[in-house]
């Protein structure tokens, strides 16, 4: 009994800390002080979450403080917000109403708590319907007050900072959506910082082992960045105080997660990432001069000092990114010979580029009215406002629609009359004829890109200057999803598809009416339902789409069919032939065989007698023993394995995690499994049969393929062999690489 009381006298003890800990912090900021609410709103959260508990075991209440410090220290947001905050989870866990918070704390701050309490339990729901309404849920959010979107992503943050509570199936889960969504979401708001930590706290917990190798080479390579840093730089200072500015130069480590994905995407090890270090220059301007224009002072002082690289300048001062980043980015030729990074930003920039919106409209005070904000919130937000215009978005696409322009990196391109228009990289005339209005993307037949002529495929670049050329006649069609990139003109294209489509519909219908009354055969629901049996429908709009498009043509066959005369076999192969067989239609709400009865909280395990009944290796990145996998469990009961770092997976994270295992390997070494490496280096006589004498008479391995090209005295092999692990495969590459004139050996 002592001991439990001393417990809780810890405990209290614990979270009166860490609540001041939040009131000096937002002492310090020069938001207005409203301590007295922000206790009252804390006092209130305590009483209602009282001997709630995390996971992790600690009191629950430590969790709404600690969003509540996020949101105050790390995105700069004021008392309303910190408030909300602190109540987050209090109408979704405790026997509190939304209306009991507007009776204590006002209209406001009920509105956010609500809006939070909608989108409560992440993003995702169990089922695939229910995530793209989650989503679309927590994007009208931003219409209302962009505020809940922040704290929401405060919420995310902290959750992931705590995760190693959680089982590792539930990691998989969170850790998959919070790369997929939230972190390119915190990106497109701004959020740098917390994009950052979002993206390594989900690559430590999804490659723990990748995570530490990363870390320990970054410690083990710190000095000597450092010794790097400080003779590159100390030129710089000195020019700079010459120059008569207050300055800070920091340098800017990349991040564990942007490393491993650029060795991943490049196949290259750790030693090659050459861009780890950047130079960041933060300055206050000198009186009397814009801070656009110091930038540039002090860019043209760096040229001075070191040569610059000529396709690395990057102007984000004048024009500015989406999300509101401001800076120029040079890239520098060291006196050791290497390219560095300098990033340009005033202490303006700096705070905006970290924080994002919160500090954008601090800046804003005084300068501009309330409408004036809002309507610069609204540039951002119009896509996703035109998107959820479209009233019947297909679960999944909704989902990779609105994905595929959070996380883009951008390109400037000019209309005719030198307006700019920022797209993704990779966008296509087609997705600029939709950024410049509807009408004119839906009758686009091509475009002139620097007055020549190009199909509407045609990937623009920086600079270009397009000029769209339509037709009445060009109309919309299914094609046009592979070329468009965008969101938005991905979102036009299919409510234009579906208004054509539901046109279609009425006309078939009609001609259906029009059959039925001659054949003097009543329209009731089992006589439709008939036909859709029929003609392998599973319901009666598909059916109506199908007669409007000509695909069914009705006639004598459904006349007898609806009059009985005929068996339902016979009419199906004769209606069959020479249709292209449709797939079922899979029930979302269906559970996959078996599901009830596993643990997920322990990992499967894959073992020589059951991989080939019970699991499938997808060959979409070929997982062996090894390799860190998770598994996806289908209708069918079968477990689907894929490396935790497949593209395809971390789509199956954010979208099913009600479906996802931990696995385990328990093989015995005897099966063999395919494996492929990709090796280049100088050609020369004999090279070819060394690389195979490694492979097959050293480790007996089969190879199942080869394929090698020369060019110019450099060849690029690639190699499908079979091997029994991954062990197997590293030993195989370690010897390959001693091979003379080979520069690159990599598993792909």
């Amino acid at each position: 009994m002592e001991e439990e009381k001393s417990l809780n006298i810890e405990e209290e003890k614990m979270v009166d800390e860490a609540f001041q800990h939040l009131v000096d912090s937002y002492l310090n900021t020069k938001h207005r002080k409203k301590v007295e609410l922000i206790t009252k709103a804390f006092n209130f959260a305590r009483h209602a979450h009282q001997g709630a508990r995390r996971l992790s075991g600690e009191p629950y209440i430590m969790h709404p403080i600690a969003v509540a410090q996020i949101v105050c220290s790390e995105i700069g947001l004021g008392s309303t917000s910190i408030c909300s905050a602190l109540l987050h989870d209090v109408v979704e866990d405790t026997d509190y109403t939304v209306d009991d918070i507007e009776n204590i704390f006002g209209p406001k701050i009920a509105q956010i708590v609500d809006g939070l309490t909608k989108i409560s339990g992440g993003i995702f729901g169990e089922r695939a319907s229910a995530q793209a309404e989650n989503f679309k849920k927590l994007l009208l959010t931003m219409n209302d007050d962009i505020r809940v979107i922040l704290i929401k992503m405060a919420d995310r943050l902290h959750n992931m900072r705590t995760l190693g509570a959680q089982p590792a199936n539930k990691r998989y889960k969170i850790s998959g959506e919070t790369l997929y969504i939230y972190a390119p979401l915190a990106n497109r708001l701004g959020l740098n910082a917390i994009k950052s930590e979002l993206e390594n706290l989900s690559f430590k917990y999804e490659h723990p082992e990748e995570y530490k190798a990363i870390e320990k080479k970054l410690q083990a390579t710190e000095s000597e960045r450092k010794s790097v840093f400080d003779e590159f730089t100390a030129p710089i200072r000195k020019q700079l105080d010459q120059m008569g500015f207050e300055y800070e130069i920091k340098a800017r480590i990349k991040s564990p997660y942007s490393i491993w994905s650029k060795m991943q995407v490049k196949h290259i090890p750790f030693e090659e990432v050459y861009d780890i270090l950047a130079v960041r220059i933060i300055f206050e301007p000198r009186a009397n001069i814009d801070e656009r224009n110091e930038c540039f002072n002090i860019y043209v002082a760096l040229t001075q000092l070191y040569s610059s690289h000529p396709d690395r300048f990057r102007d984000w001062v004048n024009h500015p990114k989406a999300n509101g980043y401001k800076a120029l980015h040079v890239t520098l030729m060291s006196n050791r010979g290497e390219w560095i990074e300098v990033q340009i930003r005033s202490q303006k920039m700096d705070e905006i580029a970290e924080k994002g919106f919160a500090a954008h409209w601090k800046y804003k005070e005084g300068e501009t009215t309330e409408e004036e904000k809002e309507n610069e919130l609204d540039k951002w937000l119009v896509t996703i406002k035109e998107i959820l215009d479209d009233p019947q978005p297909d679960a999944m696409d909704f989902l990779d629609t609105i994905k595929l322009n959070l996380y883009a990196s951008e390109i400037l391109v000019f209309t005719p009359k030198g307006d700019i228009k920022i797209l993704p990289t990779g966008a296509t005339a087609l997705d600029f004829a939709f950024s410049i209005h509807t009408v004119v993307g839906t009758h686009c037949m091509g475009a002139k890109v620097n007055h020549k002529l190009v199909p509407m495929t045609y990937k623009l670049q920086s600079g270009d200057q397009v000029e769209i050329l339509s037709s009445s006649k060009s109309m919309v069609s299914d094609e046009w999803l592979h070329i468009a990139t965008t969101a938005k003109a991905k979102a036009k294209i299919l409510a234009a598809i579906r208004k054509k489509e539901r046109i279609q519909q009425r006309e078939g219908e009609e001609i259906l009416d029009e059959f039925l009354a001659k054949h003097e055969i009543i329209k009731d629901t089992p006589n439709i339902d008939k036909l859709c049996h029929l003609h392998s429908f599973s319901k009666a709009e598909d059916l109506y789409l199908a007669i409007g498009q000509k695909k069914v043509v009705l006639g004598n066959l459904d006349d007898a069919y609806l009059r009985g005369k005929n068996t339902d076999s016979t009419w199906k192969r004769l209606l069959s032939f020479g249709r292209k067989k449709q797939k079922p239609v899979e029930n979302i709400e269906e559970q996959p065989k078996e599901e009830q009865k596993l643990d997920k909280k322990k990992p499967l395990i894959i073992n020589d007698t059951n991989i080939d009944s019970k699991f499938c290796l997808d060959s979409c990145c070929n997982p062996i023993p090894g390799d860190l996998v998770m598994a996806y469990q289908s209708l069918d009961g079968i477990f689907h394995v894929h490396k935790l770092q497949c593209p395809a997976a971390l789509r199956l994270k954010a979208n099913s995690g009600n479906r996802l295992y931990s696995v385990k390997w328990e093989m015995n070494g005897e099966k063999q499994f395919a494996s492929t490496i990709k090796l280049n280096g100088f050609d020369r006589i004999g090279i070819l049969n060394q690389i195979t004498q490694v492979i097959s008479q050293l480790f007996n391995a089969n190879i199942r393929k080869l394929s090698v090209e020369t060019i110019d005295g450099v060849f690029e092999c690639t190699i499908v062999l079979y091997v029994h692990d991954t062990k197997e495969v590293q030993t195989i590459i370690k010897d390959l690489k001693r091979i003379p004139n080979m520069k690159n050996v990599v598993r792909i």
